[in-house]
């Protein structure tokens, strides 16, 4: 791969599939990851990193299936510097229009005396092998010196320009564990662009990881030094404290022209349609305070805030809410709302469903227009990743009943389930009205799981608003998450639990070996 063509453009490597998912609690299925390319791909991400192909059976169908139907992107594969994992990749990747390998290796004197337990000449020289043996299989190779802002710097210059020599196109230089500082590591790449003699022949790239909570800093300070493609994550989801956000990246760099100035093909209106996704899928709620996508981003308390906001918005908002996806207008649906200003508005919230799902969708709104004064934005949004986020489904919610309060001392649940089409029903106590129906699941579906999170959190304020919940559940060492919501939360609850039980039953993928993300 040639060096960028247009110096001042920044490839946006979304690495959510693979780096994203090695959170923990944080695995998706098939389907899903799916779902997430095809978003990714529609706001003109330039690369996917689909998975890591070695690491499972389900990782490499799931980097082979978005290979064979996500259009536009390159499509990228993760190995480490074997001939077997670069082969697993190059397999996964047959079907792409356009793939690379991304292969790397660690060069930091600390992994490579107690990880590889290897001296730096042979490093060096695996470096070479494994590159080289990936151009057999495409031209488009990338490679990472992993633990790279800890590399000593003679090795790092020189297994960069051995690398680009040998056919790496790209050259992507992780803080892996988040220990840089943005100075420090905007002279790292000052210095590699310095003393690197091929350094025009590649595409230098950064990974930087969150741990000190200077992921998107340290990543825009090496764009300014020169790095052209930036890794980064929707919702900055990732190993331990997460990766740099994709969503604040692109938005500063479109936000600060006159600063950093840089541009890239990412269309931002499809930013909150991403990151909702990505958070219904996987579970983790974003955080109010989150820039860009968090609930509060664009919210104002502030009495002088409100006031100035209401003569002209630039005095408390740097950038529009329209720029990233949101609408201006949030009460404006409600039970006499017609199907075609139903369809208007899900369109408006970046939501492109075929008309089975629009039909159910609208009659799901129908109900809840019925149960609440007023419907906001964010009940629809819900209810359409409510409807779009489940597994095939095993077991199915029939009914629940249950008994709380001061005078029912333990609460009861009676619950029938329809399961592989036949009913079932029993009833149960509990310490809580929750306990009890979730005891109602495991007698009437007996399991051995352990429950690793419940989390609820009401999609909009008022008494009547619809409670979102998730639920992890952890068996032999392997996640799954469910969602749902309702404006009852005791059926939400149990909708969120079947729904992971049902993943967890279609769960194929086996215990991947050590991926250590670069």
């Amino acid at each position: 791969m040639a060096q960028n063509a247009d110096k001042d453009r920044v490839i946006i490597f979304d690495t959510t599939l693979r780096d994203g998912e090695q959170s923990p609690g944080c695995s998706m299925n098939l389907e899903e990851k799916l779902r997430i390319a095809e978003v990714l791909a529609g706001m003109g991400v330039d690369v996917i990193e689909a998975g890591f192909p070695i690491a499972s059976v389900g990782d490499f169908e799931a980097v082979n299936e978005i290979a064979k139907s996500v259009k536009g992107p390159i499509i990228c594969g993760l190995s480490r510097a074997t001939k077997g994992d670069i082969d697993r990749a190059a397999e996964a990747l047959k079907p792409a229009e356009r793939k690379r390998i991304h292969t790397f290796l660690s060069t930091s004197p600390l992994h490579m005396k107690y990880k590889l337990q290897m001296e730096p000449e042979a490093v060096h020289d695996a470096v070479v092998a494994s590159i080289k043996h990936a151009r057999n299989h495409t031209d488009d190779v990338e490679w990472s010196p992993e633990d790279g802002s800890r590399t000593e710097h003679d090795v790092l210059c020189r297994c960069v320009e051995s690398a680009i020599a040998a056919g790496a196109g790209t050259i992507n230089i992780p803080d892996t564990v988040g220990y840089a500082v943005p100075e420090e590591f905007a002279a790292l790449i000052t210095m590699l662009m310095n003393r690197v003699p091929n350094i025009d022949k590649a595409v230098i790239s950064v990974h930087c990881h969150n741990d000190l909570g200077l992921g998107v800093a340290n990543s825009l300070a090496a764009v300014n030094a020169g790095a052209r493609q930036v890794e980064c994550t929707i919702n900055g989801i990732g190993e331990r404290a997460g990766n740099a956000a994709m969503e604040e990246i692109v938005m500063a760099l479109k936000t600060r022209g006159d600063a950093m100035p840089y541009y890239t093909n990412v269309t931002t209106e499809h930013i909150m349609k991403a990151s909702r996704l990505l958070s219904s899928i996987t579970g983790f709620a974003v955080q109010p305070n989150k820039a860009i996508v968090g609930a509060n981003a664009f919210a104002h308390e502030s009495g002088i805030h409100q006031d100035g906001v209401l003569k002209n918005a630039e005095t408390y908002e740097i950038m529009t809410p329209e720029s990233v996806g949101l609408t201006k207008s949030n009460i404006v649906m409600g039970k006499h709302s017609g199907r075609h200003a139903f369809k208007d508005k899900v369109k408006d919230l970046g939501y492109d469903l075929g008309d089975n799902s629009l039909q159910t969708a609208f009659k799901r709104f129908k109900d809840l227009a019925d149960l609440k004064k007023e419907i906001f934005d964010e009940d629809i949004i819900a209810l359409i990743d409510d409807q779009g986020a489940g597994a095939s489904e095993t077991i199915k919610l029939v009914s629940l009943e249950v008994n709380c309060g001061t005078v029912h001392n333990p609460p009861k649940a009676a619950m029938t389930l329809n399961i592989e089409g036949q009913e079932k029903s029993c009833q149960a106590t509990g310490d809580g009205p929750v306990d009890a129906a979730f005891n109602c699941i495991k007698a009437l579906y007996p399991h051995d799981v352990r429950l690793q999170l419940y989390q609820v959190h009401a999609v909009t304020q008022g008494t009547d608003a619809q409670a979102e919940v998730s639920v992890r559940l952890e068996e032999d060492g392997r996640t799954v998450n469910g969602m749902a919501a309702d404006t009852d939360t005791l059926v939400a609850s149990c909708r969120a639990y079947i729904m992971a039980l049902n993943k967890l039953l279609l769960k194929r993928q086996k215990t991947a070996p050590e991926a250590l993300s670069a």
